[in-house]
């Protein structure tokens, strides 16, 4: 990665900071003057601070007494510095026609600050490759990615680029498919994989030292999921699940064929219990595992039958071919009947109360828009602060919520947290706002400026990345 430098470089940059000029004072690339750093792993707010950046991204905080100039000069008073944003769970897929469309969302995530994204399974993993040789060589505007490569699900799987398995021997192969892409985690899919294969498959991945997150069938207990060493979980249905008191109840019928996924709902938020939650959420934090609620796409497509999207400003940043993956979503929402409609939103409002009895429980959020095609007008980038702001709507504070789409993702990929902080020696990328998001989560889209691999776009630079695609 573009971010890592041997200790002979931090050695000698920390020499060339710290030792005193023999003559002219040490000229850095830029710097940021007044402005308040916020520490997103205690939110102590340093006010009225000077950040120096060099010409390879590295950070130095100097002393008051330590002389220095810099070529380019960026006002700070009044503003907050931050980590730039994490978004983990986005996908690029739908197959060869839309890879143009896809690869043009790529600045869109810049452009609100997140500079890097998780790619959760699709089709496009030769194009993401691409994507990431052209994006460190400088050209190529867009985002760290993590990529778990194609999905694991079972026999005609519903996603296309889907690796298909009903047996260990399959298994194993799929796996070893996904080590030979030097993907970064595993991703599972639950549209036609089996309850046995799914724990199978998290006891050969925990074997080779793999991540693996994902959906999870209904036929398969939560607890041994986690057992079984699932890393991290998308999306809320699943941890519902296993906070009923007539979980074992269900899955068995869903398992005789007897209750379908979307019909057990109902019955799931009838028979919530604390106390079971409270064992569950315990047992999850616990053993490590991650959840990603994906609230904001909730929030959209349980009300794509009340809220016209059409004049969405960010709708026109869309691809025609994206877009019109878009319908199928909407159509469903619009087919269904009043009952249906009531569900989804009591579903919805369901899992929000779910949010700080997580965080309460030691258990890691991840912020994730679960952006891109198939999923209706979920944009790049925006999506992501659509979804920091709904998490504090729903019980956690600010600096909660910035941790969920921060530190939290360092500690997913086992990455060392000074990858988001603003300290000497680092490489951070930097979000410059104009307002304090630990006072007001939206001022997270309150975008002055950002520093992107030591290179400074002001608010002008990056509202020139959202272009329409050709």
């Amino acid at each position: 990665m573009n971010r890592f430098y041997s200790l002979v470089i931090i050695t000698s940059f920390f020499l060339a900071c710290t030792q005193k000029p023999t003559s002219d004072a040490l000229e850095y690339d830029f710097s940021i003057k007044g402005a308040s750093i916020i520490d997103v792993e205690t939110g102590e707010i340093k006010p009225n601070q000077t950040i120096l950046v060099n010409a390879d991204g590295r950070i130095l905080i100097p002393s008051k007494e330590m002389p220095w100039t810099s070529r380019q000069k960026i006002e700070g008073k009044g503003k907050f510095i931050i980590p730039a944003l994490w978004d983990m769970h986005v996908h690029f897929r739908g197959g060869e026609e839309l890879i143009g469309e896809n690869k043009a969302l790529l600045s869109q995530y810049i452009a609100y600050g997140v500079t890097t994204v998780r790619d959760a399974g699709g089709d496009l993993t030769s194009s993401i490759r691409q994507w990431e040789k052209e994006i460190e060589s400088g050209n190529l505007v867009g985002p760290k990615i993590f990529t778990s490569g194609p999905k694991i699900d079972g026999p005609e799987a519903r996603w296309a680029g889907s690796l298909e398995v009903s047996n260990e021997a399959e298994i194993d192969q799929a796996l070893d498919s996904l080590e030979s892409l030097k993907v970064d985690y595993i991703k599972l899919y639950d549209s036609k994989l089996s309850g046995e294969m799914y724990l199978t498959i998290l006891e050969k991945a925990e074997k080779r030292g793999l991540k693996v997150s994902g959906h999870m069938p209904f036929t398969v207990m939560l607890q041994d999921a986690i057992d079984r060493k699932v890393t991290s979980i998308e999306h809320l249905y699943y941890v519902l699940k296993g906070c009923s008191s007539k979980e074992k109840e269900i899955t068995e019928k869903i398992r005789k064929g007897e209750l379908g996924f979307w019909g057990s709902m109902a019955q799931l938020i009838e028979s919530f219990d604390e106390e079971v939650a409270k064992e569950r959420f315990t047992s999850m934090a616990q053993n490590g595992v991650f959840v990603v609620p994906t609230l904001h796409i909730g929030n959209v497509l349980s009300y794509l039958d009340q809220v016209d999207h059409s004049n969405d400003p960010n709708l026109s940043l869309i691809g025609q071919g994206i877009q019109e993956t878009y319908q199928g979503r909407i159509k469903s929402a619009m087919g269904a009947s009043k009952e249906a409609i009531e569900n989804r939103h009591n579903l919805h409002q369901k899992f929000r109360t779910l949010i700080p009895k997580l965080q309460k429980a030691g258990v890691k959020l991840l912020a994730g828009s679960d952006g891109g095609a198939y999923n209706s007008y979920v944009y790049p980038g925006y999506s992501l602060h659509q979804e920091l702001a709904i998490m504090v709507e729903s019980g956690l504070t600010p600096l909660e919520a910035l941790q969920t789409a921060t530190l939290n993702g360092t500690e997913f990929f086992d990455l060392s947290a000074d990858l988001i902080k603003v300290k000497n020696g680092s490489t951070t990328d930097l979000l410059i706002l104009t307002g304090n998001p630990l006072e007001n989560i939206k001022n997270t889209q309150a975008i002055d400026g950002l520093i992107l691999n030591g290179k400074y776009l002001s608010k002008g630079d990056l509202q020139k990345l959202l272009v329409k695609p050709n």
